[in-house]
């Protein structure tokens, strides 16, 4: 069972999501498009809080100051702690994931999207919200 964590990072109603590229039909990351708050893998060793804290720095070049847990979401798979998290103050900036074995990039951009109330996250169907499906996303730039 994997377990991850998701960075909920919001200015002015605003959620701060990756554009990633899923697996295309050759292993590389060419599928199709998808946003998702920054987060990932937690590394031996490492409390939930901690992994939120490293995997907001290498994804979006910030930094956490506090980090509030909000929910336990359910995946095949394994679980996603969601954390309310405050950054320090500065721009985002699209980071590389060092745990990525191919040397296709899999994060592509970021985007600010409408803000789901925080209450969206610990209902039932609250899995939807790790992973949208992002339209004309081959077109997108890397970077903010």
């Amino acid at each position: 069972m994997r377990h991850r964590v998701a960075a909920l990072i919001q200015r002015e109603g605003r959620l701060l999501v990756v554009r990633q590229r899923s697996r295309g039909p050759h292993g590389r990351h060419d599928g199709p498009a998808y946003l998702t708050p920054p987060g990932g893998g937690i590394e031996q060793g490492e409390t939930p809080a901690q992994a939120v804290t490293r995997e907001v720095r290498e994804e979006v070049g910030l930094t956490v100051l506090s980090a509030q847990h909000v929910a336990d979401i359910a995946e095949p798979g394994g679980t996603t702690t969601v954390f309310a998290t405050a950054v320090a103050a500065g721009d985002p900036t699209l980071g590389v994931d060092p745990e990525l074995d191919c040397t296709c990039p899999r994060m592509v951009g970021l985007e600010w999207v409408p803000a789901p109330e925080l209450g969206a996250w610990r209902e039932p169907d609250a899995r939807s919200l790790l992973r949208i499906a992002a339209e004309g996303a081959g077109d997108a730039p890397a970077g903010r």
